[in-house]
């Protein structure tokens, strides 16, 4: 089983191929160009570098959402044109779980963010169990305030990752009252080939659509929809 995975939910760019428990590449890069710059690249350079032929994919796997409105486009669009192209079934992969994988086997709770603006986050709380990622809360968007207060109610430690961290480690710091720590920088980011690992799970299941079936999951509106939204309600 072969699977190409595509990442660019977040700020990171991020593709990989994995073939059942081998990495075969991973190309991730954390920089200051647009995803529409650098995915079809970066995509090019790792098929070019492992010599594989596209057409030996059994599937595309994906962060489907949350995450920046635009990075989430340009991830879809291209793996919906590969994959019809190709003739491959995608596997959208929930961002924040992709996030979380980073942190196998983890022991303690598993509380990945990302930056949502207007003082949220995207988060979901999850642990391993059984050596298998468990769901404790579906990802969503929420308050920092209100996902601390979650946090100091379950009473249990937790791992934070993503890239909200450096936006709201002050916040969480001054509230937190269970035992924390971040994710150090190999792992506390989006990375293609954790989202790989999850989509294998997803296909085990019989979870994956047609590339024409595929659209991704935004979970709220963006500024445009909300700002058009609000002028129709003052009107």
């Amino acid at each position: 089983m072969k699977i190409l995975a595509v990442d660019s939910s977040g700020l990171v760019a991020s593709v990989a191929i994995v073939e059942d428990s081998n990495l075969i590449a991973e190309y991730t890069v954390n920089y200051k160009k647009t995803h529409s710059q650098t995915l079809l690249p970066m995509l090019d350079e790792i098929v070019k570098m492992t010599e594989t032929d596209l057409n030996t994919i059994d599937a595309i796997a994906v962060a489907k959402g949350p995450g920046s409105f635009t990075g989430l486009r340009i991830g879809s669009a291209t793996v919906k044109g590969l994959g019809f192209a190709l003739d491959k079934p995608v596997i959208g992969v929930p961002t924040v779980e992709g996030l979380a994988m980073n942190l196998y086997d983890t022991k303690a709770l598993l509380c990945p963010i990302m930056d949502a603006r207007r003082n949220q986050v995207y988060t979901g709380l999850y642990r391993f169990q059984g050596h298998v990622l468990q769901v404790v809360k579906d990802q969503i968007p929420i308050a920092v305030e209100e996902l601390i207060d979650t946090l100091n109610l379950l009473g249990e430690e937790v791992v934070f990752l993503g890239d909200g961290v450096p936006v709201y480690e002050d916040v969480i710091k001054s509230s937190i009252q269970v035992p924390y720590s971040f994710a150090p920088a190999h792992v506390n980011k989006q990375r293609a080939s954790a989202l790989a690992v999850r989509a294998f799970e997803y296909w085990n299941s019989g979870n994956y659509v047609s590339a024409d079936d595929f659209v991704p999951e935004y979970l709220r509106m963006s500024q445009a929809e909300r700002e058009r939204a609000e002028k129709n309600i003052s009107d």
